[in-house]
């Protein structure tokens, strides 16, 4: 997704006159994280830059076919926003809660607060003994089709002339003085020269970024979605719900369910780990539905799958903006969960990079890698 976006900007842009190559290690996508996410959207994040990049995408998405040029083949798209509420069970949550809240309000969301009365009144299905606090938005929060604006990307970014690969990024050769790649070595043993080289690998970033002798705090971190319907269904949508047991929710459809969580020890997996623990479903993730929404005691199990974050381990924010001594490297990677709502914003951003050598929209310089050298986080506190 990340690759196509800036594939897509880029071309898109009448100030590019370079040619661009993606390389694309399955042509099938069958393993990739686009392939597995959940798709969707929200602007409650603890840090202004990551709601800004969100209103960009809400932005891009509903305007999807304006954005891409007017062409009347593409869809126009919806954002289906019956939002996300955050749950907090204790005060030192509610507390994270509200200073978000304050955060988020000031970029203009449209973020409330909510009393356990006020989640009751709205929502009658939840359980809200143990809450202290909520927060909610039902403005540009919830799913998008995601897997139209990837098609796309790919198709436009095509037609302006990108060339898309079925190969493997084997190894990269840098020059004397190591300042820059000066190729890219293929699996088939072709060798590309390398204007720039752009990271979007998502979860197999560190096995790119180590080809020029580069390491990132990026790995693969396994998450498991679940398809799900109801014995008696719940009257009205289900905003995603991130509960305080380590489970989301939300609606999936008109009568179907979906949530997800991670295992309760999160720890690296090889990226080629898809293994579904089926005893979290029933051990962790359908006693917590129930316990929260008592109408979801009864539950039939339609379909599960396992998927990879590109996590950063060392603040669960993206990583983009060239490397400080390889100068012409380019990250697009570690986004932890974000990486699908946050692709319009990043796309265009490192289209900007590499056009004018500046951000022109959005000042995306936090997440640049120099906080990676120096181990300063740019903290994310609003991680699923």
């Amino acid at each position: 997704m990340l690759g196509s976006s800036t594939a897509w900007f880029l071309s898109s842009n009448p100030d590019f006159n370079g040619s661009i190559l993606v390389v694309e290690k399955d042509p099938t996508y069958e393993a990739c994280s686009t392939a597995h996410t959940n798709s969707c959207i929200r602007q409650q994040f603890s840090q202004e830059i990551n709601v800004r990049i969100s209103q960009f995408g809400a932005q891009y998405i509903k305007d999807f076919r304006t954005n891409m040029g007017g062409d009347t083949r593409i869809p126009d798209l919806t954002i289906q926003s019956y939002g996300y509420l955050y749950l907090a069970d204790t005060e030192g949550f509610a507390s994270v809660l509200r200073d978000s809240h304050k955060v988020q309000v000031a970029a203009g969301a449209g973020t409330k607060l909510l009393s356990a009365a006020d989640i009751k009144q709205a929502y009658p299905f939840y359980n809200v003994d143990d809450v202290v606090l909520a927060s909610h938005n039902l403005i540009d929060e919830g799913y998008w089709d995601g897997g139209t604006v990837f098609e796309w990307w790919r198709r436009s970014a095509r037609g302006r002339g990108v060339e898309y690969i079925d190969n493997a990024v084997v190894g990269m050769t840098k020059n004397a003085a190591g300042s820059r790649v000066e190729t890219v070595t293929l699996a088939s043993g072709e060798k590309v020269a390398a204007g720039h080289v752009v990271n979007a690998s998502g979860p197999r970033a560190v096995l790119t970024s180590r080809m020029a002798g580069i390491e990132l705090p990026v790995e693969p971190r396994k998450r498991f979605s679940y398809v799900f319907s109801a014995a008696q269904p719940i009257d009205g949508d289900l905003p995603l719900t991130i509960d305080p047991s380590g489970v989301h929710m939300r609606q999936d459809g008109p009568s179907t369910y979906l949530a997800g969580c991670a295992e309760d020890i999160d720890l690296p997996v090889d990226c080629d780990d898809f293994n579904i623990d089926h005893s979290l479903w029933e051990e962790k993730v359908w006693p917590s539905l129930a316990t929260r929404i008592p109408q979801f005691e009864a539950l039939k199990l339609i379909n599960v799958w396992a998927g990879h974050y590109a996590y950063n381990t060392l603040d669960q924010n993206a990583i983009i903006g060239p490397h400080d001594e390889v100068e012409n490297f380019m990250f697009l990677n570690g986004f932890s969960g974000h990486g699908l709502q946050q692709s319009p914003a990043m796309g265009r951003g490192m289209s900007e990079l590499l056009i004018y050598g500046e951000f022109r929209n959005l000042d995306l310089s936090p997440f640049g890698f120099g906080r990676i050298t120096r181990n300063e986080p740019f903290a994310e506190k609003a991680v699923i």
